[in-house]
């Protein structure tokens, strides 16, 4: 059996991880079992799924970045995996350039981004030094879409590999659960149910979301927005909520498991990000049939044609983001959704079978 070390800093719920669950879960671990290695050492939200499903979770607790390389060079070298995976943006660079010094045979940077923030000349030294050492030390390069490809991998060749999930059984959720939040925070069917799913971060802009939130109320809309997630700006979306006196109609729900199905018993989701790669979020979204608002600065790639995303710039005025939302009230019902999507690549059993092939090559 190989075993890949995934390099991921931690497995909260979030794009990037979730993308990766899902292949674990799907992908025949009778011939790979996945590892992870972190750079936390708290507890995260899928440390008992991964070691039920056979994985083992490795941390480096480092003083800082130089700190933290030489460490994740010692414990390379200490152990005997011949595939890392890095998913670390920038820091992919460092990362596989400790496993080459250790002796890893293939080394797989994979891009889950397409911009990010900082812009000064530190930061630009960083990125492009960042991108020389991915482009030197990486032996295999996989993206999850062509966007996040060109943006990380430049003029390299890479694979992509969709961020994919079970599409029949978000597709089911969609037509089961379409009274979930009714009935489990008992509201009525006439209000419109909004939900904002991601890290309480700043690249999320939770507060153009609050915003929209105020003129929805200033509009005497009946409306209630569900932000699900954990982050270090929770505090400051708790003091913006208060602020604009919408304590009544957002509610901050934190990490959830039932995700699906708050999504399915929302009316929209809404996602005004400053930035983003190919968010999982959207195609969970399209196979349970729910409406996304979202910003354009998300690669067009995420709308696969059934009908149910729309791109807004953030720069817009907020009235006309709210405009857009009366306008979808209503679900959008799409039979066809789940096919169209399968039919695009993205289901997690197709392409966990993708990523086993390239696996299994090298061992070879």
């Amino acid at each position: 059996m190989i075993r890949v070390l995934h390099i991921v800093g931690g497995m909260d719920r979030a794009g990037a991880e979730t993308m990766v669950m899902n292949l674990y879960r799907n992908i025949d671990r009778s011939k790979v079992q996945f590892d992870f290695l972190y750079f936390k050492s708290k507890v995260c939200d899928y440390d008992s799924e991964i070691e039920q499903l056979g994985g083992k979770i490795h941390r480096v607790i480092a003083r800082n970045p130089m700190h933290r390389f030489f460490k994740t060079y010692k414990f390379l070298k200490s152990t005997n995996y011949q595939i890392v995976q890095a998913h670390t943006l920038f820091n992919i660079g460092f990362n596989l350039l400790a496993a080459k010094l250790a002796g890893v045979p293939m080394r797989i940077a994979h891009s889950h981004n397409t911009s990010s923030s900082g812009s000064g000349v530190l930061s630009k030294i960083y990125k492009s030094l960042s991108k020389s050492l991915i482009a030197n030390f990486s032996t295999h390069f996989i993206a999850c879409g062509e966007a996040a490809g060109k943006f990380l991998f430049s003029s390299k060749e890479f694979t992509v590999l969709p961020n994919s999930i079970d599409v029949d059984y978000f597709h089911q959720i969609g037509k089961e659960q379409k009274d979930y939040i009714e009935k489990k925070f008992n509201v009525s069917k006439s209000t419109l149910k909004l939900i904002q799913v991601g890290r309480l971060q700043e690249v999320k802009n939770h507060q153009f979301t609050l915003a929209v939130c105020e003129e929805l109320k200033k509009k005497k809309v009946d409306f209630h927005l569900y932000i699900v997630g954990q982050g270090i700006l929770e505090e400051q979306i708790k003091d913006s909520i208060e602020q604009k006196g919408l304590q009544s109609n957002v509610t901050l729900l934190g990490v959830r498991s039932d995700v699906p199905q708050l999504m399915a018993g929302a009316d929209l989701h809404i996602m005004p990000s400053i930035h983003e790669g190919f968010p999982v979020v959207l195609v969970e979204a399209q196979a349970i049939g729910i409406y996304s608002l979202i910003s354009n600065q998300i690669s067009d790639e995420v709308d696969f044609g059934i009908g149910l995303v729309d791109f807004l710039p953030i720069t817009n005025t907020v009235e006309k983001w709210v405009d857009f939302i009366l306008k979808q009230k209503s679900k959008v019902e799409n039979l066809n959704n789940a096919t169209i999507i399968k039919a695009k690549g993205y289901d997690a059993k197709f392409n966990a079978n993708r990523l086993l092939e390239i696996y299994m090559k090298n061992d070879r």
